[in-house]
């Protein structure tokens, strides 16, 4: 007997998010005894700091339903925390708890009646939740050679051109999946902007903690706060992903607090409150703990390590790569091979993303995904997976770091040999489509 369900129309022709995909297949793979390089899935692979599992122990027996914004002495927590990280006045009332900031994006996207403008690359599951939304989405196209550097002049033209619907801009740095951040003095020129022109920015902290090297994180809420909401959470400085904790943060005004309303009825109405124990946890998560705060620093630090050297690795073999400030990516671009791959069959990101995993075992995302275009050979690589597929590595690499070991000893073969074999892999690949010559060598 035919099914007389009919299926929302948004949902037609749509998938799983790639980054999911991308990770059950490797797991699937691991389980099936393949041995399998993981640069697609990012997630940090760091151990729960003990006084946070402790304190996820102690809250089990959290069972009640919270406020639909969240416990208020977690909302009081996190705007502390981030009035002190940010340097900027946040007060709880503009705080709302959600079950990850990916949700709370989908929600605030729902609240604000706006089309979406999304720098070019961007991660996944911006634009997909603004299309479910049957919200237009414009990306702002940028060029791979200058680094996809947000051009301020192309942003403008598509403003112009949209017509008169408000609009949301989505910026995300540290950027997934470039691990590029956005300086002060962009900001600053993007907040006034922004501010001329009425557009909404939802600003993506999520790896705020995750900073490598010299650069500072600012919040462009420093100089837009009236038309700024921020996200973010602890998933990715304290390696907690699957505990599903987000926050937003919104604007301190009469508007702020019409959103706000607005937020509330949609968790009431969806998830009613994130789950009590996680809640109860992140308390310790965002009280300041300075064991905690030594433990995220370190932990930022090493990642920063470890893929600094992916990315000069790949660079000495002729891949060009955006160059990390932050989080655990990379976005590598295979343009200069594109003729050697064409004989091969690869012309598009996609088709080497697949190349890569069925011949050398080397799991990566297609850029596409982020909304480079397709024909460009662009892939993301995350180190985080990488010599930490199991747990109890992080502790292993966290004491090599505590023993004060210099980068090159800290990155070598012996120390990862994980991320060795893929350095190898991507060179084994390119001699594998074009003579060896002394750039190639590994």
């Amino acid at each position: 007997m035919e099914s007389n369900i009919k299926l929302n129309p948004a949902f037609t022709g749509r998938a799983t998010s790639s980054t999911l995909l991308i990770n059950e297949s490797v797991t699937r793979l691991w389980e099936e005894g393949e041995e399998i390089l993981q640069m697609g899935f990012g997630e940090s692979r760091f151990a729960v700091h003990p006084k946070l599992e402790a304190a996820m122990i102690a809250s089990a027996t959290q069972k009640s339903y919270l406020p639909a914004r969240g416990l208020p002495r977690l909302c009081d927590a996190v705007a502390a925390y981030h009035t002190d990280k940010l340097a900027l006045p946040i007060s709880s009332r503009q705080v709302i708890i959600g079950p990850g900031s990916k949700a709370l994006i989908f929600a605030l996207q729902m609240a604000l009646d706006a089309d979406l403008f999304l720098p070019t690359p961007s991660w996944v599951s911006y634009r997909p939740q603004a299309e479910l939304l049957n919200r237009s989405v414009v990306h702002i196209p940028s060029n791979v050679a200058d680094n996809y550097r947000f051009d301020l002049d192309e942003f403008d033209r598509l403003v112009k051109a949209a017509g008169n619907r408000q609009k949301l801009l989505i910026i995300n740095s540290p950027n997934n999946p470039t691990g590029q951040m956005l300086d002060e003095p962009f900001l600053r020129e993007l907040a006034e902007y922004c501010r001329t022109e009425r557009v909404l920015v939802l600003s993506d902290e999520i790896y705020f903690r995750i900073r490598h090297g010299q650069m500072r994180h600012c919040s462009i809420a420093k100089y837009y706060p009236e038309g700024t909401f921020i996200l973010g959470g602890p998933s990715k400085h304290l390696s907690v992903g699957g505990w599903r904790l987000g926050v937003a943060i919104v604007p301190d005004t009469r508007a702020g607090v019409e959103v706000m309303a607005a937020l509330e009825v949609i968790a009431g109405e969806i998830w009613a409150s994130a789950a009590a124990p996680m809640q109860f946890a992140a308390l310790t998560a965002y009280s300041g703990d300075p064991d905690i705060e030594t433990y995220i620093d370190d932990c930022a630090d090493i990642h920063g390590i470890r893929t600094r050297f992916l990315y000069e690795q790949l660079s000495v073999l002729g891949v060009h790569c955006t160059k990390p400030q932050g989080a655990f990516y990379v976005t590598a671009n295979f343009d200069n091979f594109s003729a050697e791959l064409a004989r091969s069959g690869v012309r598009s990101s996609p088709e080497l993303a697949k190349h890569l995993l069925e011949r050398h075992a080397i799991a990566t995302l297609a850029g596409d995904t982020f909304g480079i275009p397709e024909a460009t050979l662009s892939l993301r690589l995350a180190t985080s997976y990488l010599d930490m597929e199991k747990d109890g590595d992080s502790e292993r690499l966290l004491g090599l770091f505590a023993r004060g070991l210099g980068e090159e000893e800290f990155m070598s073969k012996a120390h990862h040999p994980k991320t060795h074999a893929a350095i190898e892999g991507v060179s084994d690949f390119l001699n594998s489509i074009e003579p060896l010559n002394e750039c190639r060598l590994a």
